[in-house]
């Protein structure tokens, strides 16, 4: 469900083991684009920077970048999820414990409350929004009455939050099982030379 880069020093082995399997299991994986599978945002959370560290120049980085603009926003699971909406509010917008919609505090996209979800739920015949984007504590977070559910995978989110991490997996009878995932340590390498990035603090 996007994200896939900024979230550590490894988005360029992550990104390209994800293209990897979509290549190797076509009708298997689906990649989602994520708020952050953007030229603007790369260039200021860490995946450019990344690529230039690594490889010297940015072609990597605008490889994936031209890439990123082909990814879908949203997915068909059993032909339960729409594909309309603006993609900044389909990216950014969280639940609330408050009714309607509201100002988001994170200076994009909205709030909404149980009340929008169950309607939205109702209106195009899902039984579930299941969304990303927002970090969560367990790696998964129910919410409004089980109309919501949040999934993060970046486990110690920018190496500082302490958080679990999660993967959702839908079976063939639409059941959820989560498995989740400890926190990453900050310094995974012995390169202990190597500096966390300011955007990480």
């Amino acid at each position: 469900m996007g994200d896939y880069v900024d979230r550590g020093y490894y988005s360029v082995e992550t990104v390209t083991l994800l293209v990897a399997l979509k290549v190797r299991y076509r009708d298997r994986i689906t990649i989602l684009r994520g708020n952050h599978e953007s030229r603007q945002i790369t260039q200021v959370y860490g995946f450019y920077d990344e690529c230039l560290r690594k490889y010297g120049n940015a072609n990597v980085w605008k490889y994936f970048t031209d890439l990123f603009d082909y990814l879908p926003l949203t997915a068909l699971v059993e032909n339960q999820v729409p594909h309309e909406g603006p993609m900044c509010d389909l990216l950014w917008s969280d639940p609330d414990d408050r009714c309607g919609w509201g100002i988001s505090p994170r200076g994009a996209g909205y709030t909404f409350g149980q009340d929008i979800a169950q309607q939205f739920n109702h209106t195009n015949g899902l039984t579930l929004i299941s969304r990303a984007h927002q970090l969560v504590m367990e790696g998964f977070n129910w919410c409004q009455d089980k109309n919501v559910v949040t999934v993060f995978s970046a486990p110690n989110y920018c190496y500082r939050c302490g958080n679990m991490a999660a993967i959702l997996e839908i079976g063939e009878n639409m059941d959820q099982n989560f498995l989740q995932f400890d926190p990453a340590p900050r310094q995974i390498e012995p390169d202990t030379t190597r500096k966390t990035p300011d955007y990480f603090l």
